[in-house]
């Protein structure tokens, strides 16, 4: 929400989710519209590698762990495969190196389709691995409600 209180509500989260929607929606139209020019085993390559490196292994760890803590490596892999800031700079060495192509949409189309369809962002050491409630953020997430919906309801009138 802010730099200061550092959540979303539902409400927020749902508009930041809607906004990466938008942006893949532009992605795949441009995709779309540039179909015969795309390498496809560029495309796919730029696709899947993203998970291959960073989601699958901490996905794996996070099976196997007995108690769903597992080395905040996983953590790095999975931030790193998944930050358009790392894919700007694979993709500008590849564009500076071989030249620009439309294959490097895969990326963006991946990125946005996390957060927009999935609502999966970067991931906190903090939390596990795989989404699972914070039982005290859910009780911080209901006093929050609680106090908004109590200074904002107008009293009755008699």
């Amino acid at each position: 929400m802010d730099h200061v209180n550092r959540f979303e509500s539902r409400v927020t989260f749902q508009l930041l989710r809607a906004e990466y929607a938008v942006a893949l929606v532009a992605c795949v139209v441009l995709f779309l519209l540039h179909l015969s020019e795309v390498r496809w085993w560029v495309a796919v390559l730029l696709f899947v590698y993203i998970d291959l490196i960073g989601y699958l292994p901490g996905a794996i760890a996070f099976r196997r762990a007995r108690d769903g803590r597992i080395p905040k490596v996983y953590y790095v892999l999975y931030n790193t495969m998944h930050s358009f800031v790392t894919h700007a700079v694979v993709l500008g060495v590849w564009a500076a190196a071989a030249g620009f192509e439309w294959a490097f949409l895969a990326v963006p189309i991946h990125l946005c389709g996390d957060r927009a369809l999935f609502g999966n962002f970067l991931k906190s050491f903090r939390v596990r691995f795989e989404p699972v409630a914070v039982p005290a953020f859910v009780e911080f997430e209901e006093r929050v409600v609680a106090q908004h919906t109590a200074e904002h309801s107008t009293p009755e009138r008699v």
